[in-house]
């Protein structure tokens, strides 16, 4: 095979990012390759392996029940869920008061929040009438999708 066009094949390789290249022609062929390890090595040798060894054997103790991992909260009433994975904002912007207060009365359709999602600020209405029980998300975090925002009752 000549020369330039292992060249050339070297210069493919680093340009394409790919780690190897292999060439036949006829009876010749060409392997060129970014690892530190000849072929063989990589993919004939088999890995080394070691013997089994037996674990010691410990006294018989009486296991602690781990512990139960806290409930989740009861939510009543109707619980506002983020309709999207974005960053949760209770007001239009840092000066302006927040849309809704804990012990505040809202109508249905009523903004509650805004989820941004890929720079796109998405009002989120309430969808059924009542008082805002409780705020359960932390204003200018992520909120993942289907996480409860509010409770209404």
């Amino acid at each position: 095979m000549d020369i330039r066009k292992v060249k050339k094949l070297i210069e493919l390789l680093e340009e394409s990012g790919i780690d190897e290249l292999e060439i036949k022609e006829g009876e010749e062929s060409v392997r060129i390759s970014r690892h530190s390890k000849t072929p063989a090595q990589q993919y004939y040798a088999p890995a080394p392996m070691s013997a089994p060894v037996a674990a010691p054997v410990a006294a018989a103790a009486p296991v602690a029940a781990a512990p139960a991992a806290p409930a989740a909260p009861v939510l009543n009433g109707t619980v506002a869920r983020s309709p999207m994975v974005g960053t949760f904002y209770r007001k239009s912007s840092p000066g302006s008061p927040s849309f809704v207060e804990v012990g505040q009365s809202v109508k249905k359709g009523d903004t509650l929040c805004i989820v941004e999602a890929m720079k796109m600020m998405n009002h989120i209405e309430a969808e059924t009438s009542g008082v805002i029980e409780s705020i359960l998300a932390e204003d200018g975090q992520p909120v993942e999708y289907d996480q409860p925002l509010f409770t209404i009752v």
